[in-house]
């Protein structure tokens, strides 16, 4: 022991500068993952996976979806053959976008707004497009590209 007494004041100190890195490492593993803390899924999911059938979406409608490696997605049919992806976590704040009857895509939690045809942000306050997921039409099947 070195005999040195340490104050009431250090100990505190010291105390709650060790509890702050502590949350904020705890913090900063939560967001690593991406938006919200969400963990991007690294997997590589084979091309042509059935992801959704074309008699679940109406020409213009839009639909939630899983993929296969486990990313939450909206998938729109834009004509009679023709669909796009896009993420459906929003580029603000990480919450989940939802389809809406009205052409758009809509986060519910601070009202950002997508074009579910092009994932282009329609209103914010996102300032970044959702970002796009290969998809194509196989006989009836929507499937990953």
């Amino acid at each position: 022991m070195t005999g040195q007494a340490h104050s009431r004041r250090t100990v505190l100190t010291t105390g709650a500068t060790v509890a702050g890195a502590a949350l904020g490492t705890a913090a900063l593993a939560a967001c690593s993952g991406g938006p919200g803390g969400e963990k991007s899924p690294q997997t590589s999911v084979p091309k042509g996976t059935r992801i959704a059938s074309l008699d679940d979406l109406g020409v213009g409608s839009s639909m939630s979806v899983t993929t296969p490696d486990g990313r939450k997605a909206i998938v729109t049919r834009t004509a009679k053959d023709e669909v796009t992806a896009f993420s459906a976590v929003c580029t603000h704040q990480g919450c989940t976008v939802v389809p809406e009857d009205s052409p758009v895509l809509r986060c519910p939690c601070h009202n950002s707004t997508f074009d579910p045809a092009t994932g282009a942000v329609k209103g914010g306050p996102a300032d970044a497009p959702l970002p796009e997921i290969g998809v194509a039409i196989k006989g009836n099947d929507i499937v990953t590209a």
